[in-house]
């Protein structure tokens, strides 16, 4: 029996269009004789959009993901200074997709800058609503600005003419995404989750929301609850069967421990802005965004997407690397419930990874390999699966 599944496809500006048709061709060799059809609903939104007369998220879009449930996304650009909002931060915002999810694992066969790169295998769970990303913010010398100065009665070592920006962190949106990181750590047997804060300068923001996250961890584990202190004095430093560690970060010790010790993190739970930043530098450690998938996930809708940017210097060249979007695509398969439809993607892609036959940007001098095109490396991942 084939079941048929909607899913709302935008393929953004940039390169965009470009590896949403690689994707769309891997996706639909996956499937074949797999009793599964992906129906892709195309609609444009951000630049490309806005050339063609729209708003950059037209209302409709928001409305047919809202009635499909599933998208997924290219990257969009946002013009800079143009007075336009970030596309995906109103997307996030209009769908309430308040956790995003980014997996960070190596392919064997990618070049890092690291020397144990396949020590890099944990998953990010970054709010996605709040922070200085709520876009609550007023330009230096603007009347808001001036405004907002006096009522604070902030000191006079901040100038009236400086910009100003607001960072609400609250304790519903903390606990909501804290509840999702236990529940993917218990369904996925792992046992280490790392809240990551600045909550030593931030006290009241950042502070409040490790006390949240880590509270709310307790609520749900109960027994199962291990700390720090109990883990090394009772356990030395092991997590036992049956226990998940909840353990905290300053923000900047954790980029530290990235390099150093990664294998001490399964799982990050941090604010957004300090998220976005740990899950780039994540990625940098076993390739680049080019390896990057992510999720947006709410109550009843989640948005897949290629978490790179629209590469405008190499848009419609047919040389961009359209991996991250193929693994976004295994993340919305198993979101679907085909996760062996995923693990045939994820193989055949490592595979092509480990033989060198790559687009430009993973390719590598020092081995034997073939360079290819965005469309060819489609055209070959597709063919090895359905040769598989």
């Amino acid at each position: 029996m084939l079941n048929e599944v909607l899913v709302v496809c935008l393929e953004g500006d940039g390169i965009g269009p470009e590896i949403t048709a690689a994707m769309k061709q891997v996706v639909d060799a996956a499937t074949i004789n797999q009793g599964l059809k992906i129906k892709w609903e195309d609609h444009r939104i951000g630049v490309s959009a806005l050339e063609q007369g729209q708003d950059m998220l037209p209302p409709h879009v928001i409305e047919r993901i809202q009635e499909v449930g599933v998208a997924i996304k290219g990257p969009t650009e946002t013009p800079v200074g143009s007075g336009h909002r970030s596309v995906n931060v109103a997307l996030r915002q209009a769908l309430g997709l308040y956790a995003n999810i980014r997996p960070v694992r190596w392919f064997s066969g990618v070049e890092s800058p690291v020397k144990h790169p396949e020590r890099v295998d944990l998953t990010i769970f970054r709010e996605n609503t709040e922070d200085v990303y709520a876009g609550i913010e007023y330009a230096a010398g603007s009347d808001e600005a001036r405004a907002l100065h006096e009522f604070l009665h902030l000191p006079a070592s901040i100038s009236e003419e400086s910009a100003l920006g607001i960072k609400p962190i609250s304790e519903k949106a903390t606990r909501k995404l804290m509840r999702k990181a236990v529940a993917f750590a218990l369904d996925s047997s792992l046992r280490r989750i790392t809240v990551v804060h600045k909550g030593n300068i931030m006290k009241f923001t950042e502070g409040a929301f490790r006390s949240w996250a880590v509270d709310e961890a307790k609520r749900i584990l109960r027994e199962r609850f291990l700390d720090r202190g109990e883990c090394v004095s009772e356990f030395s430093g092991c997590v036992p069967d049956g226990r998940v560690l909840v353990q905290e970060r300053i923000a900047d010790a954790m980029f530290q421990e990235l390099i150093l010790r990664p294998e001490e993190h399964e799982i990050l739970v941090a604010p957004n802005l300090n998220g976005d930043y740990l899950s780039d530098a994540a990625a940098a450690l076993v390739g680049g965004l080019g390896l990057a998938p992510g999720i947006n996930i709410g109550e009843k809708v989640a948005v897949f997407e290629a978490v790179h940017g629209t590469a405008p210097d190499i848009a419609g060249q047919n040389v961009a690397n359209p991996s991250a979007l193929i693994l976004s695509a295994t993340l919305l398969l198993k979101h679907l419930g085909y996760a062996d439809i995923a693990a045939r993607i994820e193989h055949a892609l490592g595979q092509l990874i480990k033989e060198n036959t790559v687009t430009g940007d993973l390719f590598s001098l020092k081995r034997t390999g073939e360079r290819l095109s965005c469309s060819d490396f489609g055209n070959r991942l597709s063919a090895l699966l359905q040769s598989g």
